[in-house]
């Protein structure tokens, strides 16, 4: 039955609204862009899920002006980072880990990569923040409201939705669709997108339940504990796992199932049997709330858009928990893409613009997934180093744990190997580089014609600082009045800019009229000695990589879209050059276009 006689028109359906989806009605709305977000469920999700949230992912928070709620409601850091492995979480302590970058060596690196920290932010939190913001900034939210199809054409894209509690469906039109609808994705289906990998490669159970277990835990805080029992799990062997939801009384227990032999069910009974194996003691009081299977997956898309419809999120990259990089990723799909449509549907942009989330994200979905696949890899040597058989039963087990204990050559080769093994699964948790070092290359990035700088240290385990184009721009603080600032927050709101310095007056001229020509707001700041921010500390001088009249040119995703390493004869030709490759005003290739800025930069 139909209900609209003509359709509901909109310049942005985003269809999902879980983190990836969210995200992108909050920042539309944001940006001005009217927008319509579909829930085919009946509210947020009510299932904690994903809950890592990094500094990628909290700077997006933060530029949203939803920083504050999100840490009010998170778990902080310091009671993250103490991983046990253990028999149980009454059991025998194996080893420790200090993870998400807890430990003080990488706590000074994280530190320094952002004015923002990692929390622990359950999803079932997340959601109702991004969805509240994206309602009251003025998108249009639609809960029990499912797509059915869609098709495009030249002007827009017309999709068939229907209200899944009355039954009636309509259309909605719209210039743009972003499919946000996870990993079973109806636009990723409907558009043929290219995926690589395989789906179901594990089976897992989520039982979820209330037990105040601080007597157990409150001395050694951390998010996740870690337990080797018998079981299936990993390879044969058994891995089970207590993941904190709320500390500490609220939990998750995680157990792996053989997928081989199909999907098993399990009753509060089984739950309840499972959180005291886990916990080591059947005495402690323990209430079901939930209980889930799920699938470990291995999926990329090859690409993530056609036409006028582009997918982010799940509905792209599909892959283990390990490292958290879920959400995160998604989130910053969307940050990458919702700045350029804003652009695109202001008339401020030709959309060739929009060719450059595919050229910048689909490398990002291919490198997590590769990184959450090896880090899941690192758990089989623990049993591997107690010289398990397949499928051990509890005497075998703690037969094999005893002999850790044994004062011979066999006991010392046997400990060095488990705990090596232990100690690697680190990278399960603390790959700060791959969170942090994304490197973009596309037409919306302009070289500025210096050559490649091989970062010092391993990219996927530190971050990398640098200006160059199509890097994140560093933090670093400068101050004003007196008070502290965050480069980061000199930048982003939906709007490209500039910084400069002492001697780079010109640029700002040259940004004016720059922006004048293209109707694109571009802020200017300049940083140093009774400039608009001084730059107290020597920090952002030793970081910039120009010269006092250099500029930086900042996107609104905060990642650097161009240098000038000193004032050029002619910075509005410059700039003008740099923002119609951008813009794709000139039709120009990403390489023609920074030939020609290297040209105009030439002495």
């Amino acid at each position: 039955m139909d209900t609209h006689a003509t359709p509901v028109e909109t310049e942005v359906l985003v269809v999902g609204a879980g983190p990836a989806g969210s995200a992108a009605a909050a920042l539309l709305s944001t940006y001005g862009i009217d927008n319509v977000m579909l829930n085919k469920y009946p509210s947020v999700s009510n299932s904690p899920r994903a809950h890592i949230t990094n500094q990628r992912a909290v700077e997006v928070f933060r530029d949203l002006g939803l920083e504050d709620e999100v840490l009010a409601r998170a778990t902080p850091q310091h009671l993250m980072g103490e991983h046990v492995y253990a028999t149980s979480l009454a059991g025998t302590e194996l080893g420790r880990l200090r993870t998400w970058y807890t430990h003080p060596h990488f706590k000074a690196e994280h530190d320094l990569a952002s004015p923002t920290s990692v929390c622990d932010l359950p999803q079932h939190l997340l959601e109702p923040i991004l969805v509240n913001a994206a309602a009251t900034r003025g998108s249009s939210v639609r809960f029990n409201t499912e797509l059915l199809t869609f098709t495009q054409d030249a002007d827009g894209v017309t999709a068939r939705v229907r209200d899944r509690f009355t039954g009636d469906g309509y259309d909605i039109r719209s210039r743009y669709l972003i499919g946000a609808d996870g990993g079973n994705s109806t636009v990723v289906k409907q558009l043929g997108l290219p995926l690589v990998g395989n789906m179901g490669l594990g089976g897992s159970v989520n039982i979820v339940f209330e037990a105040d277990l601080t007597r157990f835990v409150e001395h050694r805080p951390g998010d996740m504990y870690w337990f080797v029992q018998p079981g299936v799990g990993h390879d044969g062997n058994g891995i089970g796992v207590l993941r904190m939801v709320r500390p500490w009384n609220r939990w998750i227990a995680v157990w792996g199932y053989d997928v081989s032999a199909g999907t098993p069910t399990f009753g509060e009974a089984d739950g309840i049997r499972i959180a005291h194996q886990l916990i080591g003691d059947d005495t402690v009081p323990v209430r079901i709330e939930s209980i889930s299977t799920w699938s470990v997956n291995d999926v990329h898309a090859a690409d993530n858009m056609s036409g006028r419809v582009m997918c982010v999120g799940d509905a792209v990259h599909r892959h283990s928990p390990m490292n958290g990089l879920g959400s995160n990723t998604s989130i910053q799909d969307s940050y990458n893409l919702c700045w350029k449509l804003a652009m695109v549907l202001r008339g401020q942009a030709d959309p060739s613009l929009l060719e450059t989330y595919r050229d910048e994200r689909v490398p990002v979905g291919r490198q997590i997934v590769d990184r959450a696949k090896r880090s899941e890899g690192l758990m089989p040597p623990i049993f591997q180093a107690l010289a398990l058989p397949t499928t051990p039963d509890a005497d075998t087990m703690r037969r094999a744990l005893d002999a850790l204990q044994e004062p011979s050559p066999e006991g010392r080769a046997r400990r060095q190997a488990f705990d090596t093994a232990l100690q690697n699964t680190i990278m399960c948790f603390n790959t700060h580089g791959v969170e942090t070092n994304q490197h973009y290359r596309s037409a919306a990035v302009v070289s500025d014609g210096t050559p490649e700088c091989e970062a010092p240290r391993d990219e996927e385990i530190y971050h990398f600082a640098t200006t160059r184009p199509g890097r994140h721009l560093p933090h670093v603080w400068v101050t004003r009045d007196q008070r502290r600032v965050s480069t980061f927050d000199l930048c982003g709101k939906g709007h490209f800019t500039l910084l400069t310095g002492i001697g780079g007056d010109a640029w700002r001229d040259a940004a004016k009229r720059v922006s004048e020509r293209f109707g694109v707001p571009i802020r200017v700041h300049t940083i140093g000695r009774n400039a608009d921010y001084e730059d107290s500390y020597g920090d952002y001088r030793a970081m910039s990589g120009v010269e006092e009249d250099g500029m930086l040119l900042v996107r609104p995703d905060h990642m650097v879209a161009w240098r000038s390493a000193s004032l050029p004869q002619n910075p509005d030709e410059a700039l003008c050059a740099v923002f119609e490759q951008i813009l794709g005003r000139s039709g120009a290739t990403s390489e023609a276009g920074s030939l020609a800025v290297s040209a105009l930069l030439a002495p």
